[in-house]
């Protein structure tokens, strides 16, 4: 890094000095709003998105047009008096998560950047830990139910009705997934590791096993290859943001690597300005805008394969999407933070002292 990269605030006149550390508080209190904000707003979107298409609520456009604000054509039919009131409380709802933030930011103005990036990295992470308990648990239990049921153990096992049931698939996401799903977040949240190691080896290991038993014994059954989809598309979409979290992704380092630091900086947080965050906010608004959207669609049906006997995890695939996407969102604020502070020359021990 050259010299000439870096702001010394001891070589500057005294008025230049109060004028770099106003600017330099200014910028870390913008940044941090821009940041959190980001990541507050996503988490609203997620939430009014399941009021929406889950509990008939009816969403800012069709609440904005009801009103007429911003130019929207008027509904044909108004909304009812109790869909307004939750058509306010959803648009308020955005209001209060930027309001909360910028109090958050104003009452630990002295949090450094870096401090907060750790805080959003841990975040993003336990989010990738718990995809990662989802997929792996939730793979071997649909496996083991979906080869009793091929093999017609299940009556014996648990009952006629009860094997009808969980034949269906939403009986079996709202009885064994989603039980499930509560068992892995509490695992991720004491499981500080993350296993795509295992995960991967997972994956060989059920490609593997299909081999034998199609190539040995002569048998093969839909459940078997939709397995090694499942692991592997969750190994490839929830490793990126594992890969980003520690910075590991392979760059085209023609230009790049010959960058000093302050210039590595500019370029991520351009970087993540134009390109990171806007990836990860149009895949959630393209696929959960409405009920029919691309991700909606299939979590709301429960959406299966077209084998009886297959795995019934073709809605939480698509689920991977809206994970990836949300921990992408997450990561590369972090990031952002990560970056300015890098800008600003902020001391990397920063984020080992909450002065709060």
């Amino acid at each position: 890094m050259n010299s000439s990269d870096i702001i010394e605030p001891s070589n500057l006149p005294g008025t230049a000095v109060e004028n770099h550390n106003s600017g330099a508080k200014t910028v870390n209190l913008l940044v941090r709003i821009f940041a959190f904000s980001v990541v507050a707003v996503m988490l609203i979107f997620l939430i009014n998105n399941y009021l929406n298409s889950w509990q008939q609520w009816p969403g800012l456009p069709s609440f904005f047009a009801n009103q007429g604000w911003f130019g929207l054509e008027l509904l044909r039919t108004p909304l009812a008096e109790d869909q307004i009131t939750k058509g306010w409380l959803q648009f308020l709802s955005y209001l209060g998560a930027v309001v909360i933030v910028v109090l958050y930011v104003l009452q630990t103005r002295n949090r450094s950047l870096r401090s907060d990036a750790d805080l959003l990295s841990r975040f993003s992470a336990y989010i990738i830990r718990a995809a990662f308990w989802i997929v792996l648990i939730i793979g071997l239990a649909d496996i083991l139910i979906s080869f009793l049921r091929v093999e017609n153990f299940m009556p014996a096992l648990i009952g006629d009705n009860l094997s009808d049931a969980i034949g269906r698939a939403r009986f079996r996401a709202i009885y064994v997934h989603f039980p499930l799903i509560l068992l892995s977040l509490v695992i991720a949240f004491f499981d500080k590791s993350l296993g795509f190691t295992w995960l991967a080896f997972l994956v060989v290991l059920a490609e593997f096993q299909i081999v034998i038993s199609r190539f040995v014994f002569s048998y093969e059954q839909p459940f078997m290859g939709d397995l090694v989809r499942f692991w592997y598309a969750a190994l490839f979409l929830f490793a990126s943001a594992y890969t980003l979290v520690h910075d590991g992704h392979v760059r085209v380092d023609v230009l790049y690597s010959r960058f000093s630091k302050r210039n590595k900086a500019w370029t991520n947080t351009v970087g993540t300005l134009l390109l990171g965050l806007p990836l990860g906010c149009v895949i959630l608004g393209v696929g959960m805008w409405d009920k029919t959207s691309s991700i909606n669609s299939p979590l709301y049906s429960f959406e299966i394969t077209q084998s009886a006997y297959g795995l019934y995890v073709k809605y939480i695939m698509v689920g991977f999407l809206a994970v990836y996407a949300v921990s992408m969102i997450v990561q590369f604020s972090s990031y952002l933070l990560e970056k300015v502070a890098d800008l600003y020359q902020e001391p990397e021990d920063d984020r080992l002292s909450d002065n709060t």
